[in-house]
């Protein structure tokens, strides 16, 4: 998988997790071994974070994603539960 944006770090990660949750969104975590361009479902990890409020929440659960699939490409996703889409979709672990 190619990506064109760099590396969030954690400050920017965060940054966008905390962007998420004002909105609103349920955040989903997603992760993928070896994703192509036409590859549109990921493995999903868990359930939906329904009751995620705050950031250090949604960070632990990337954080336990990416010990659980070391050699995966881990997504985050921000759901809108009023259009019934995903509204925020970008990647946050690359192996």
């Amino acid at each position: 998988m190619i990506t064109y944006l760099p590396r969030p770090d954690e400050a920017q990660l965060a940054k966008q997790i905390a962007y998420l949750l004002d909105q609103g969104l349920i955040p989903v975590i997603e992760y993928a071994r070896d994703p192509g361009p036409r590859d549109h479902y990921w493995n999903m990890w868990k359930l939906p974070l329904f009751e995620a409020r705050a950031v250090a929440d949604v960070q632990a659960e990337i954080g336990a994603c990416a010990t659980a699939h070391p050699d995966s490409f881990i997504k985050l996703i921000g759901y809108d539960r009023q259009r019934q889409a995903r509204a925020v979709s970008l990647v946050v672990h690359q192996p």
